[in-house]
């Protein structure tokens, strides 16, 4: 018995050394890719906290901080930013309450010609943005729309939309049928059971569809730049575009606007890390 265990053991160990020897490259290699991607988020907080700093004389380190490009952000911003707040929230707003039952009725119900409409759906999302905003510009002019924000959210809805009910569609068709069928013989109309049923399972796919709806909405430049020309309507993106050619050699509140415009979109990540898996079904269902 001692023989054996004094011949296994050594051979494990060696095993269990070849694999750390086999990870640290992978280790080291990660460690950085890692540092690459997050230089430039370092970068733009480091520039953020530094006074008069250019494009080239930026200190790789804040030795004197200083949060007077945050105020200066904020003063000239802030109207901006509420902007890129409302509309993106009523963006998250419209998208959900088209797409959600959208992608219900695609799931559950079998009609003719239903695979044409979801390749159609697919196929928007392949035009480019440009050529979206082109069109809804002269459509836009027409309704008076322009430099509104109504334009703005719409514009925005339109371009998720179908993304949302390529994403949701795709969760919904893996409910069981029994489920709504339960509810229906109870004495549930297909839109009960819609509520009561599919949208609390369907929890996951809806909350990863808002945060991409928001996000697209927050982060949206191309529609902003073709359907605003005012100050009045003028998202955060567009904000920070116009900022750079005013303070070329101020990058300190620029930078501060970066930072200040990445924050919501961070916080969302990270609080919806968890549902973007989309892996609780079967919890659900239980």
């Amino acid at each position: 018995m001692t023989a054996t265990q004094a011949m296994v053991l050594p051979a494990g160990t060696g095993t269990e050394h070849r694999r750390h020897r086999r990870s640290w490259p992978m280790t080291v290699l990660g460690i950085i890719f890692l540092a690459i991607m997050v230089f430039p988020v370092y970068w733009m907080i480091n520039s953020s906290l530094q006074s008069n700093s250019g494009a080239a004389n930026t200190d790789w380190f804040p030795v004197h901080p200083t949060f007077a490009g945050y105020v200066q952000a904020f003063q000239q911003q802030g109207a901006n930013l509420m902007t890129s707040l409302i509309v993106a929230v009523s963006a998250v707003v419209l998208t959900l309450i088209v797409a959600t039952p959208a992608a219900y009725g695609l799931a559950r119900f079998r009609m003719k010609g239903m695979t044409a409409f979801v390749f159609v759906l697919l196929i928007t999302q392949m035009i480019p943005t440009i050529v979206i905003a082109n069109a809804l510009y002269a459509l836009f002019n027409d309704w008076g729309l322009l430099n509104s924000y109504i334009g703005l959210i719409l514009a925005d809805s339109a371009a998720q939309i179908p993304f949302a009910i390529i994403l949701m569609r795709a969760f919904m068709a893996s409910i069981p049928q029994s489920l709504v069928e339960a509810a229906l013989v109870d004495g549930a109309n297909n839109f009960r059971a819609f509520l009561s049923i599919v949208v609390p399972i369907s929890k996951n796919a809806i909350i990863t569809a808002a945060l991409f709806t928001f996000l697209g909405a927050w982060g949206d430049f191309l529609f902003a730049l073709t359907l605003t020309s005012t100050p009045a309507v003028r998202p955060i993106t567009l904000g920070i575009y116009n900022y750079i050619g005013a303070n070329v050699s101020q990058w300190g509140p620029v930078m501060a606007t970066a930072v200040i415009a990445s924050i919501p979109a961070g916080v969302l990540l990270v609080i919806a890390q968890k549902y973007i898996a989309a892996g609780a079904l079967g919890g659900a269902i239980k």
